[in-house]
């Protein structure tokens, strides 16, 4: 390949693997699609810029992608989780005020962030996309964000990072060494590997399933640790223990009805919530996502407001009467 010969379709390769750097940088999934198309379009009329004797094209495109996160970037206010939120206290009644939406961490589709093929590259992926890997990873400066997700989850060589950063080697692995040290102090708490196809799994969250739409509060408890966390972004509102979670999400009339179809959210399982109109015709509510450890789901995020976005996690616009999908 000479310079100049990238083809436009070299170029959306890479849409998938770019998607989920950007989003790791960033976590906003509008941001990730703005950054994703521009890095796109300056890749494609740079194009005769291109010298595949100096690096791989996936090089030079996370280059052009870096800089444009970075300035997205320095703007932008630190995102998080609820459970995050260091002056979030529970409470059991009343949500509060919306905080605005760039202030928390957003859910993304598996099929828009997940390409490898081989399982053990499929695992490492869905672990760096958790969304509270996602959330400690804000605590980084930029840069140090972008070495630490190149370097440890991308599998760049130093030599490369540093092309993509343009700086050094030495530097690249002394801003490694302080990411790493800083992801450590803010490491989220460990979650069982997701497998979609391990039937432990599969019979837990059919039996989170079975509870929730039968309002079945002895059958909530049951399916959660003891200090489960729920939590309803925009809202700085939280629930801890599973008891205290069974007992309103049992009691809620507005979840009479309702119903949870699966799908796959930032590499864990998840649900897209369905509630009943006056017609009787279900129709999205809120993603759900679903995080298990020690055989036993230990958090759960609803994200309100993303009743518009069920189409990209595969999920249908309504359901009627008793259409429903299985884990």
């Amino acid at each position: 390949m000479r310079a100049g010969e990238v083809a436009i379709e070299d170029l959306e390769a890479l849409r998938v693997p770019l998607t989920g750097y950007c989003y790791r940088l960033l976590g906003s999934a509008a941001d990730t699609d703005d950054a994703v198309q521009e890095t796109l379009i300056r890749a494609s009329s740079r194009r005769d810029r291109f010298d595949p004797s100096r690096a791989r094209l996936s090089t030079w495109v996370h280059r052009i992608a870096t800089n444009v996160c970075i300035d997205m970037l320095r703007a932008a206010k630190r995102r998080a989780l609820v459970m995050d939120v260091g002056s979030v206290t529970a409470q059991n009644s009343g949500l509060g005020a919306p905080l605005p939406p760039e202030v928390w961490v957003e859910p993304m589709p598996d099929s828009r962030l997940l390409g490898g093929q081989d399982p053990g590259d499929v695992a490492l992926e869905r672990e760096s996309v958790r969304l509270a890997f996602i959330a400690a990873l804000q605590h980084l400066a930029p840069r140090q964000r972008a070495v630490l997700v190149l370097r440890d989850v991308l599998v760049f060589t130093a030599r490369e990072t540093a092309e993509i950063l343009g700086t050094t080697v030495p530097a690249v692995n002394s801003a490694l060494q302080r990411a790493r040290a800083s992801l450590e102090a803010n490491r989220p708490d460990p979650f069982d590997l997701y497998d979609p196809e391990d039937a432990g799994q599969r019979d837990l969250l059919r039996r989170y399933v079975a509870a929730f739409e039968s309002h079945d509060i002895a059958g909530l408890t049951a399916v959660m640790r003891e200090d489960a966390v729920a939590s309803m972004p925009p809202f700085q509102w939280r629930l801890e223990g599973a008891q205290k979670i069974a007992a309103v999400a049992g009691a809620s009339d507005s979840c009479a009805g309702a119903r949870l179809v699966p799908c796959r959210i930032n590499g864990a399982p998840g649900f897209g919530q369905y509630r009943p109109g006056d017609d009787g015709v279900l129709r999205p509510f809120a993603l759900v996502s679903v995080d298990i450890r020690d055989e036993l789901i230990t958090q759960l995020v609803t994200f309100l407001g993303t009743q518009h976005r069920f189409a990209e996690f595969g999920l249908p616009e309504c359901l009627r009467g008793a259409e429903h999908a299985t884990v």
